[in-house]
Parts: C-alpha cells; structure tokens; sequence
C-alpha cells in the first residue's frame, strides 16, 4: 500500500494575507507615537527630577526629530538590500529597545540615549510605511493612509492623557515616577505589534524580501515635486510637534492642572485622530487639489484664539489637532500620490521625511526658546502662525497632480 504523499500547507488566501496585513499596519501605527508623545506632559516633571533647563528639555523633545531626519534616508537603501518586512521588524525592535533603555534609572545619559534610539527605530518606519501601503494597497492609498495615521494619533493621544497618571501611581509607597510611564505608554503594545509583523509576513510575504524595482533613482534629491512634499511634511510636523512639546507647558501656565493639561495634549491629538479619518473627504472631487492648501485654515483660526482667548485652549486645540491629524494624513498620502511605483514612493519618503525633520526639528526648540527669552508664549504662537501660512503656500504646489522623476 503507498504511502500518504506529503502536502505543503495551503497558502494563505490573498483575502486573509491582505486582513493579515492590514491587521499588522494597523499594530505598527498604534507604536509610531506613543513613545515620542508621552514626553511633553512628563515634561515638569522630567526638569524638576533632572534639573534640566527649559532649553534642555526642548532639544530632548527635538531629539527623536533630528533622529529621523539623519536615518530617514537609509531607509531606502536597506529595503533595498533586505526587505522592505525583515527591515521593519527590526526597527520594532529598536524601537523596543530604545524604549527600555530611556526607562532605565540611573544616568541622565540614559534618558537621551534611550530617546535618540527610540528616534532612529521610528524614523525607518516612517519611511517604510506609505511605501508598504502603496505596494499592498495600491487602490486604496487615501483609506489605508488615514487609517493607519488616525490609529497613530489616535495611540499617541491616548499615551498624552494617561502618561501623568501613570506617573503618580504608587508603587512600594512612592509614586511610579516618569521613567515608569514613559515605559508603559511605549511598550505596552510593541511585542503585539512585533509578533503581527512577523506572522503577516513569515511565508507568504517572501517574495517581497527583495526589491526588483529598478536602480538609479538618486534624481528625487533634484525633483521640484519631491522638495515640495518635503516641504509640506517639514511644516506640517513642525507645527504638530511643537504643540505636542509644549501645549502641557502652556496649559500649566493659565492655571489648569498638570493632569488637566496631559488631558489638553490629548484631546489635541484626538481632534487630531479625526482630522486623519476626515481627510480622504477632503479628497473628492475638485476639493483634491487644493485640500493641502486649504487645511491649515482651522489651524490658523485656532492659534489666533490661543493668542486672544488663552482659557479656550480646549477649543483651540481642537482646531489645530484637526488640522495636525489632516496635514500628517495629507503628507504620507502626498508621498505614496506623487509616486509610480512603490520604489519610487520609499525613495520620495525617505528624501522627504528627512529633509522636513529637519524643519520639524527646530519647531519646538525655537518655540521653547523664544517662551525662555519673552517669558510669554506670544511669540512663540506667532512663530507657528508662520510656518503655517508657509504652508498653505507650499501646499497650493504641492497639491498639483504631478509625479517625481518624470519627464515633464
């Protein structure tokens, strides 16, 4: 009698690869935040325990920004060599380890050490993001852009608002502190987040350990389209960090509790969840083209109201997050629209994310810098109501259906 032949496993279905997949995206998103947002309510606490200066704290907060803008550009070139996944999977466990490390007790040395690995481990898979979701979801860029960018605002606002309270629990009789905080809110999910990248890719994905993408595309650091989007993602994430940075700080100020002011940050960064799920709306119709100019209006109206009004901060912070959320959702959707293939989308998102961090990485220290020597926070908010009229310029250009590295 012969004997049973041995089957393969079956491959999974593309309709569960892709749920896999989308499943995994999804995990990653909700870990791209987290770890950098929670640092600004902690921020008092951080300075007092340290004796870190205002200024210091500043560039602390700049830190992972200046990461992203030094590593963004090897992003490319290592998805190139080893896989757009296996390169990823090991960003998530920098990210991890950074994330450990900044938690550390001992040395303030650990805390930028830890921060700036932290920087380096996101800044990878920024990049890699709109590529991935320009390669696997390619007729659903604008849907999959704001899903993934709504769940990052949407876990970074979360790590905002608990990240005080966490820090106030007692532990042994003692309050946990802020090393224990930063530590939950950065790595409670990572291992989810780590196992479904590896479990979406472990077979079926393989074939994508390899780009087969053709070489030579070093002439998106002379495209005029691709220094537009970098632009707009520099401005856009300047504004965004700044606020993350020091709204806390600038609540604290008009007399609202350091809890009550991590709660500000959050609801700011929640408006900012939404402005990301409104934003494929915008992108209907005859609005698509001028969407990128016209979003940073609410953010003007609101860092206006902040100027005039300061107690409304909840209501004002609710117009800029909107527009934070948007023009984040609107950059990354910028970078897989302006590309042809996915190549080419993780070669612009490289180029572009570390050219605009390093115009993001001077927004808070600027804005830290200028509260330091006012002693006020007007100019710092007339600081942000420029980088966001430059923006609505940039984004009247930028908003153009053209493509990088084509013959115009």
């Amino acid at each position: 009698m012969a004997s049973p032949s041995r089957t393969a496993p079956p491959e999974p279905s593309r309709t569960a690869s892709v749920a896999m997949l989308l499943a995994a995206v999804c995990l990653v998103a909700m870990n791209m935040r987290p770890a950098i947002t929670g640092l600004g309510p902690l921020l008092d606490q951080i300075g007092a325990d340290t004796g870190m200066s205002v200024s210091a704290l500043g560039l602390l907060a700049a830190v992972p920004l200046v990461a992203w803008a030094l590593f963004s550009p090897l992003a490319h070139d290592l998805s190139r060599r080893f896989g757009q996944p296996r390169v990823l999977l090991w960003s998530l466990l920098v990210l991890l380890v950074g994330t450990l490390v900044r938690s550390i007790p001992g040395p303030v040395a650990s805390l930028w050490i830890g921060t700036a690995i932290i920087g380096i481990g996101i800044a990878i898979i920024n990049v890699l993001m709109p590529a991935v979701v320009k390669r696997e979801f390619s007729g659903h860029v604008p849907a999959v852009t704001a899903a993934y960018t709504a769940l990052l605002a949407g876990l970074g606002a979360v790590s905002s608002g608990v990240v005080v309270p966490i820090s106030h629990i007692e532990l042994g009789g003692d309050p946990a502190g802020w090393r224990f905080a930063l530590l939950v809110t950065g790595a409670a999910l990572l291992p989810f987040a780590i196992v479904a990248w590896w479990w979406a890719h472990r077979g079926a994905a393989r074939a994508h350990d390899r780009s087969s993408a053709p070489r030579g595309r070093t002439g998106i650091w002379r495209d005029p389209i691709a220094w537009l989007v970098a632009a707009y993602m520099g401005l856009q994430a300047s504004m965004f960090y700044m606020f993350v940075t020091w709204l806390a700080p600038l609540s604290m100020s008009i007399g609202r509790s350091e809890v009550v002011a991590g709660i500000d940050v959050m609801v700011y960064q929640l408006f900012s969840l939404a402005g990301c799920l409104l934003l494929p709306l915008a992108l209907r119709g005859g609005l698509e083209r001028w969407a990128p100019a016209l979003i940073p209006s609410l953010a003007i109206v609101g860092v206006a109201g902040l100027m005039i009004a300061p107690d409304g901060v909840l209501v004002w912070g609710s117009l800029i997050g909107l527009t934070g959320g948007a023009t984040l959702a609107m950059s990354l959707t910028l970078m897989a629209q302006r590309a042809r293939d996915h190549d080419t989308s993780a070669a612009l998102s490289g180029m572009s994310q570390s050219v605009g961090y390093v115009i993001a990485a001077l927004g808070p220290v600027a804005f830290g810098a200028l509260h330091s020597l006012t002693g006020g926070w007007t100019a710092s908010l007339a600081l942000v109501l420029a980088v966001l009229a430059a923006l609505t310029v940039v984004g009247v250009f930028a908003g153009r259906d053209r493509y990088v590295l084509e013959r115009r």
